[in-house]
């Protein structure tokens, strides 16, 4: 009971009070996310009810889902039309650093987040990293972007060095919370405490993919040390 009484459930928190949902799969059938816009809209009504004041939706962008920015920006007009809710809903994209993204890159075929347009979310593959990603980082720049890393805790191949290396050089990264749960097992939950602790995260997002992973996610317990020590980096994120 002692130790119960240390960890708090991702529901009962606060943390989705006022929430920036940075990267969520909420734009439906468009790729490995929700489907229907049934789903999205139920989604978005739990997300209402604990709080969530915005969520910019986030769709893959890569060579085995080829999505077009036109595409997408004629789904997410769909959608806005469908909810009338409160939530502020924006439109970004997940960019895979793979082989066709320097054209994507070059040719503007890329959807930037943030208010300005000033960042780029990539990711990279949980496994191995990109071919000259140094390379990649620096061709983003040179577009006038700050580089978002999503999930870094979630990449097999990095380690403690290679999250200085990133930092060191300026890349933002952004933490999915469902890590903290366990959502992806006992390493990627030990490394996001680390990135945590080490004030390593600049943004925050749940990676939703479907009202299943909600559930999951709302059940989901974390120490009230480390949900104190998360919503104080969400407030700085937040007036940043």
């Amino acid at each position: 009971m002692w130790l119960l009484s240390r960890k708090t459930t991702i529901e009962d928190s606060g943390l989705l009070d006022g929430f920036c949902d940075c990267h969520c799969h909420l734009l439906p059938g468009v790729d490995d996310g929700v489907q229907q816009t049934e789903e999205t809209l139920q989604i978005l009504q739990e997300w209402e009810r604990l709080g969530v004041k915005e969520i910019w939706l986030t769709p893959h962008i890569m060579e085995d889902i080829p999505n077009r920015p036109d595409e997408l920006q004629r789904r997410f007009e769909m959608l806005k039309a469908d909810y009338q809710g409160t939530i502020r809903l924006q439109l970004a994209a997940e960019h895979m650093m793979d082989g066709p993204f320097s054209t994507l890159l070059e040719t503007g075929q890329t959807i930037p987040f943030g208010e300005k347009g000033e960042h780029l979310l990539v990711e990279t593959s949980y496994y191995i990293p990109p071919m000259h990603m140094e390379g990649l980082i620096s061709d983003i720049r040179k577009k006038r972007y700050d580089p978002i890393l999503a999930h870094p805790e979630r990449y097999q191949y990095m380690d403690v060095k290679d999250y200085r290396k990133w930092k060191d050089m300026g890349v933002l990264l952004q933490l999915n919370l469902p890590s903290l749960v366990g959502a992806y097992g006992y390493e990627v939950m030990k490394k996001a405490e680390w990135l945590l602790k080490e004030n390593m995260y600049d943004f925050f997002g749940t990676d939703t993919h479907s009202m299943n992973q909600v559930n999951y996610f709302l059940k989901g317990t974390l120490s009230k040390k480390t949900a104190k020590k998360l919503k104080e980096s969400m407030n700085l994120s937040l007036n940043r």
